[in-house]
């Protein structure tokens, strides 16, 4: 049995998205004999009840790193595989020295690295003038000693995972002679669907809401967030209501998240269901806030549509996108600045420009009148989500694990 180290920023599921890729990915992982531990926060472990989740660090600077090179030694483990996106080690840089400390210590095994976001965000040194910092960058990634933008964490992995196109073409662009160790592997949906009868979840999410059992339900899921385009949405629905007046909105999510907390996810969702009622709207929109995941499965099984207006767009990296399309949702969503050709109406997915309200409306009113066009999307979007299982990710993660333990 082969049993891997994973190293996750924060591990708590319920308020990160890779955080619930990393467990999802593990449940996938121990169905093909695939052992795993995780090395994160104290905090995060403490919030856990997996024993196999260890609490290593404080946090994720630059004196916690000795206890980190530590406490991968003692896994035992047979490959180490570090998940990255910047946020979640909060824009700390200590991560991209663990390689580099990693491999003049004597750890000979493999380093896998999945970068789940890539191109946007670089470290500043405080104190050290941007014209040297430049220069550096420059100089050591053109030697493929590190890169300007995760240091030694590309670099001096063995292997290189890749969620999403726009991440792989900017890693190919800036650092072509890691193309060899690139592979990409999507992420997989945030909720299964359960086996219910759809009528009957129309009629319990209609009674629940209030609303008629003629109204028809657009669907937004995932974290509320301000990226994620409510404060578009909500006046282009109101627009909707003008042509389609049996039109509803349910707005399924929570806000607590890592990227809003604490007072700052109070103060958002009160601002949210200030905006509802200012807009007129109380009748016409659901809130949910957090669901267990059945929940949320039936919820998307009593609606007929889709929507995520996220302000920078939407990509394959989007599990929120990928649970709508599964449950038979056809999906209006704002296109990204590094459009995917996978995505488009042969997926189920119709794209517009972000922070439209008028193009949203006009959409979203274009599918409420066209059932048999929902319906034909629908059944696209369902086929398109079945590549993105978590058995066959497991499957593709443990190629990757074989082949750098092979070499």
């Amino acid at each position: 049995m082969t049993r891997i180290a994973l190293i996750a920023g924060t591990y708590q599921p319920e308020r990160c998205g890779v955080a619930h890729y990393t467990a999802r990915l593990r449940t996938g992982l121990s169905e093909q004999d695939v052992q795993s531990v995780v090395l994160t926060t104290r905090t995060a472990a403490q919030a856990s009840k997996d024993t196999s989740v260890i609490g290593v660090v404080h946090n994720w600077q630059f004196t916690e790193l000795l206890r980190l090179v530590q406490a991968v030694y003692q896994t035992g483990a047979d490959l180490l595989h570090i998940q990255h996106a910047a946020g979640t080690y909060d824009f700390e840089r200590a991560i991209f020295l663990l390689p580099l400390l990693l491999r003049t210590s004597g750890w000979h095994r493999p380093i896998v690295t999945t970068v789940h976001e890539y191109g946007w965000w670089e470290w500043q040194p405080r104190g050290v003038p941007a014209w040297l910092t430049e220069k550096l960058k420059q100089w050591g990634q053109q030697r493929g000693w590190w890169d300007r933008e995760d240091g030694f964490l590309l670099t001096s992995s063995d292997a290189l995972i890749t969620t999403n196109t726009a991440a792989e073409a900017v890693i190919q662009a800036r650092l072509p002679y890691l193309a060899s160790r690139l592979c990409r592997v999507p992420i997989g949906m945030n909720v299964d669907v359960t086996p219910i009868d759809r009528e009957s979840a129309r009629q319990r999410l209609r009674h629940l809401c209030g609303w008629s059992k003629h109204t028809t339900v657009i669907a937004f899921f995932g974290f509320l967030h301000p990226v994620k385009g409510l404060e578009t949405l909500l006046p282009a629905f109101k627009q909707v209501l003008i042509s389609y007046s049996q039109a509803r909105l349910l707005v399924i999510g929570g806000v607590e998240s890592l990227a809003l907390r604490g007072e700052e996810a109070v103060t958002y969702w009160k601002k949210l269901q200030t905006l509802v009622a200012e807009l007129g709207l109380t009748d016409q929109v659901h809130l949910s806030g957090y669901l267990p995941t059945p929940v949320v499965s039936e919820y998307l099984a009593g609606a007929e549509l889709g929507v995520l207006p996220f302000n920078a767009g939407i990509t394959l990296k989007s599990g929120s996108l990928l649970t709508l399309l599964a449950h038979s949702l056809p999906v209006v969503a704002t296109h990204h600045n590094l459009p995917d050709p996978d995505l488009g109406e042969q997926c189920g997915v119709r794209l517009l420009a972000p922070r439209d309200q008028k193009g949203l409306a006009i959409a979203l009113i274009q599918l409420l009148t066209e059932p048999e066009r929902r319906t034909q999307l629908g059944v696209a979007g369902r086929t398109f989500a079945r590549k993105f299982a978590w058995t066959t990710i497991a499957q593709q993660h443990q190629a990757v694990y074989r082949a750098v333990l092979a070499d």
